[in-house]
């Protein structure tokens, strides 16, 4: 996992308190100008000094809504660009995902497997939930091998992780077997600290509000599937 540098965490800081200053309302116009010029270079020489790509490993977790939808959002950047892209769905799937309809129209590009049979409170049959689990994750592996592949999202697969389903040991190894230039979305609450550790982008939304648990709200088409 790569750490910032002495120099990065000094170009942080610098943009950081450039923001604040730039907040004041008593700077003058030029004095505003120059500070917003210094920050413009400061964030130049870092988008200079950067890696021109680099195969990511992203991880979308925490209680709150939109993970599977954060990651739906480079599944269709990832398709605008002609990208040939592969879902694999660990949990859900006893349902007809609204998403899989909308992403037929690029058949072509886009692999879709709905490999679960619903949520783990539905199924109630644990021997079922592993051997569905470990098939998902036999199939994953195929789409993280394949060059042919940009992007893959194990969808929920940190449920599947979190239930002991599936070791973490196992799909670490399985990540390292990807293509320097493929990028894999793992997504779900719970993801393990080692996977964490492992990803470069982790994400993890906060559950401030939730209309089911705060106000008794069904599921709605559109907003939940």
């Amino acid at each position: 996992m790569k750490n910032d540098t002495p120099q990065e965490l000094n170009q942080d800081r610098e943009i950081e308190r450039l923001i604040d200053e730039v907040m004041s309302s008593s700077l003058t116009e030029e004095q505003y100008r120059k500070k917003m010029q210094r920050r413009k270079e400061v964030q130049d020489k870092r988008i200079a000094q950067a890696i021109p790509e680099k195969g990511l490993i992203i991880v979308n977790t925490g209680n709150g809504k939109g993970k599977t939808t954060a990651a739906l959002g480079m599944v269709l950047r990832s398709l605008g660009h002609g990208y040939k892209v592969a879902i694999v769905q660990f949990i859900k799937g006893s349902w007809e995902p609204s998403e899989k309809r909308v992403f037929s129209h690029w058949e072509d590009q886009i692999e879709f497997h709905a490999m679960g049979e619903g949520f783990t409170w539905e199924t109630q049959d644990r021997d079922r939930d592993l051997d569905k689990a470990s098939a998902a994750w036999q199939k994953s592996l195929e789409y993280i091998r394949n060059p042919d592949f940009h992007l893959v999202l194990l969808d929920e697969i940190n449920i599947a992780l979190k239930m002991a389903y599936l070791e973490i040991e196992e799909v670490l190894a399985g990540l390292a077997q990807k293509p320097a230039n493929k990028h894999v979305i793992l997504t779900g609450r719970g993801a393990p600290a080692a996977l964490i550790e492992r990803a470069d982008l982790v994400t993890e939304m906060t559950l401030v509000k939730h209309p089911f648990r705060d106000q008794g709200v069904k599921a709605q088409p559109g907003i939940e599937y």
